[in-house]
């Protein structure tokens, strides 16, 4: 996580939220789950990996 975080409102945390659950969701369906549209789904979740809060997608074995 970076030395200063951003600022996450309730999509953010929604989107994290679901993704340490459910790592590969389709972006569609997590749309759907958090209120929003594809498109501002999957910005936000790019700018949660570009500022270091996303930093991938694994199963755990």
């Amino acid at each position: 996580m970076p030395d200063d975080p951003m600022p996450l409102d309730r999509h953010d945390r929604a989107i994290l939220d679901i993704l340490a659950g459910e790592g590969r969701i389709p972006v569609a369906e997590l749309a759907r789950r958090i209120g929003l549209s594809k498109t501002p789904t999957l910005a936000r979740m790019r700018r949660l990996e570009k500022a270091g809060i996303i930093t991938g997608y694994r199963a755990m074995l």
